[in-house]
């Protein structure tokens, strides 16, 4: 018998198990996102509403069009800014909970996972009674003196952000806990032991170290603010337009379908960039 065919890895019978093990998920693949994704590919390229020509007319429009262009970096922005706000709130907490006693870090991790048991309509249109004329955030603001009328905060890009950073805070903060607690101890105290300031050692050690789960979680939280839906029609209004907005008035209120399909493609296209910036910079911090 030849080491060739003696080799674990060469086994036939080994070969047909992986491929059968993995032929469910590629099926799965296959038809809830290869299929569609081929179809939307090809209505992008009927050039009129009712499906009869081809062409690249639709393309053209979307891509050549200075509204939809402005809709396609607002796009980007929203989701970009989702990210550095929940960043700026999310490292404060997650050392909060790296000091906390075990006990207290439970009921921390319940008060994290509490808002993802609840539906994101509901938290939502919560966000419509804080953020209104009359809400909480005008009515204590107005009390400390702090401005002498209300506020407009819904429908507007300020308001849309702060109701995101909320609901999208459990994404950024669960991959950042996780990263934290596995960071070792002796490496901040060493840090501060040699004569590093709190600040010093949180960008010399503590962040390269949690770098990956806050890649992580930027990652969703870009994702999912992006794509966010209900977020943006509910906050922003019909003020502010985004990719999802413009795709379902495309397809359910003009019915053409075509344009549709080619923002739903800018959509993903659009994800998928944000989402290898953020693997292209996790790539660099290793190597850097």
């Amino acid at each position: 018998m030849s080491a060739a065919a003696a080799a674990p890895g060469a086994s036939p019978l080994r070969d047909t198990v992986e491929w059968r093990l993995a032929a469910p998920l590629g099926l799965t693949y296959a038809v809830f996102f290869a299929a569609p994704f081929l179809i939307l590919l090809g209505i992008s390229f009927y050039a009129d509403a009712e499906q009869t020509r081809l062409g690249l007319d639709s393309w053209v429009k979307f891509y050549t069009d200075a509204f939809y262009l402005k809709v396609i970096f607002d796009t980007l922005k929203l989701g970009v800014l989702a990210v550095v706000a929940t960043t700026i709130l999310a490292y404060p907490l997650a050392l909060v909970f790296r000091a906390a006693s075990p006990r207290m870090q439970r009921v921390l991790i319940f008060i994290i996972l509490m808002p993802l048991l609840t539906s994101v309509v509901i938290r939502t249109f919560a966000w419509i009674v804080i953020l209104a004329r009359e809400g909480v955030v005008n009515q204590t603001l107005m009390a400390l003196g702090l401005t002498a009328t209300p506020l407009n905060l819904l429908q507007t890009e300020l308001g849309l952000v702060i109701a995101l950073t909320q609901i999208e805070m459990p994404l950024m903060l669960l991959p950042l806990l996780t990263i934290m607690n596995q960071m070792d101890q002796n490496l901040v105290d060493a840090s501060r032991a040699l004569g590093a300031s709190k600040w010093r050692t949180f960008f010399r050690v503590i962040l390269p170290l949690t770098l990956p789960g806050w890649i992580a979680g930027a990652t969703l939280v870009f994702a999912s603010a992006t794509t966010a839906f209900i977020s943006q029609s509910v906050i922003g209004g019909a003020r502010l337009v985004y990719l999802p907005s413009l795709i379902w008035q495309q397809s359910m209120v003009v019915y053409n379908w075509p344009f549709a399909a080619v923002a739903s493609l800018t959509l993903l296209f659009t994800v998928l960039s944000g989402i290898m910036a953020l693997s292209w910079l996790g790539r660099f911090a290793k190597t850097s």
